[in-house]
């Protein structure tokens, strides 16, 4: 994927609004978690460019290779996750990885990386940054762009399994989404978690928020249902297909690792953010018992080029795994915000 010639010229002039705020080639911005935490961005303008950078993939017009994986123990990885879009001059890298025993070990959160920011014109880096907070509200604004296309009418109840960095960043704007909620029920096989994010919500939501019993009790009780848990490398089914009845969206951020084969086979739409992604996932043996025929991408229902929910009573599924494309969308504006306001640190190259 090349930057059109029709683009060159405004390619040129953005670098030069750059080149006034950053000296390119010589100097390069770093931003800490806490420096992008303070770049002054709102919830709809993450869900703007998150839903433009899945529209942007589904169209390719974009460049952006299948995530490259590592797994140095069982149940953690590694993704390098490089993404080129020409009509925001926007190329970079992110490498990040997940070892859900980190917090028990080491008292880390289990998400870690770095995103590298470059300059497509030269090849010169821009910038340098922390990913988790990225990653947390670009997440969050694909489930919520699905949610668009694909929740029931006048859904009044949803449920979030895992309560942690990113399952809290789903409830907090969930109500952008879903205004007409009347009770979000939220699950983690940690207590404390749940009760912490009912602790902090609560006075900013209008929906009741209360802590489910079991997965069981959460998925019976709910519409719309988003979890943020463990890609595991083994299959190990939580939740029954029993519990599932017609008529719900269940949004997946870890793949098949919670749900029994039987309930994605019998969905009535199953929807992905990267058909040939989740190929590449069902090679590392993410899908042992293979996945069902994909209905469309995430991006092509948004464009309107596929439909989303057309009945009441669908059940349907999307597999939302994550792509760098996000990252880069969302990271143009945070970057350009950054150097707005004059938030982090140069760094000499």
């Amino acid at each position: 994927m090349k930057l059109p010639e029709e683009l060159l010229d405004a390619a040129e002039a953005y670098r030069n609004e750059v080149q006034k705020k950053l000296v390119v080639g010589h100097e390069l911005l770093y931003l800490s978690q806490d420096d992008v935490k303070r770049i002054p961005v709102t919830p709809a303008e993450i869900l703007d460019r998150t839903e433009k950078a899945l529209i942007a993939y589904s169209a390719k017009k974009v460049d952006m290779p299948s995530k490259i994986a590592l797994h140095p123990i069982t149940d953690t990885f590694f993704h390098a996750m490089p993404a080129y879009v020409p009509e925001e001059f926007a190329v970079g890298i992110k490498w990040g990885s997940c070892y859900p025993g980190n917090r028990e070990k080491y008292g880390f959160p289990q998400a870690q990386g770095l995103i590298i920011y470059s300059d497509h014109l030269s090849g010169l880096p821009l910038a340098v940054l922390d990913c988790k907070y990225v990653t947390e509200i670009r997440t969050a604004a694909v489930t919520y762009t699905a949610i668009k296309y694909l929740a029931p009418e006048h859904t009044e109840t949803f449920g979030m399994i895992g309560c942690g960095v990113e399952g809290r960043q789903h409830v907090k704007n969930i109500e952008t989404v879903l205004p007409g909620l009347k009770t979000i029920y939220v699950y983690d096989i940690y207590e404390k978690a749940a009760e912490k994010l009912i602790e902090d919500y609560q006075k900013t939501l209008r929906a009741r928020i209360v802590k489910a019993s079991s997965y069981e009790d959460l998925v019976k009780n709910s519409a719309v249902i988003a979890s943020a848990t463990v890609a595991a490398e083994s299959y190990h089914p939580i939740i029954e297909d029993r519990w599932i009845s017609g008529g719900k969206t269940i949004l997946l951020c870890e793949g098949h690792t919670l749900y029994q084969d039987s309930i994605f086979k019998r969905a009535d739409k199953y929807i992905v953010d990267s058909r040939e992604q989740v190929e590449q996932f069902a090679a590392y043996g993410f899908y042992p018992f293979g996945h069902p025929p994909i209905h469309a991408e995430t991006g092509e229902v948004a464009a309107g080029k596929a439909p989303g929910r057309e009945h009441p009573g669908e059940l349907i599924i999307a597999n939302n795994f994550g792509m760098a494309v996000e990252d880069m969308f969302v990271l143009r504006l945070l970057f350009d915000r950054a150097l707005e306001h004059a938030i982090g640190v140069r760094l000499p190259l």
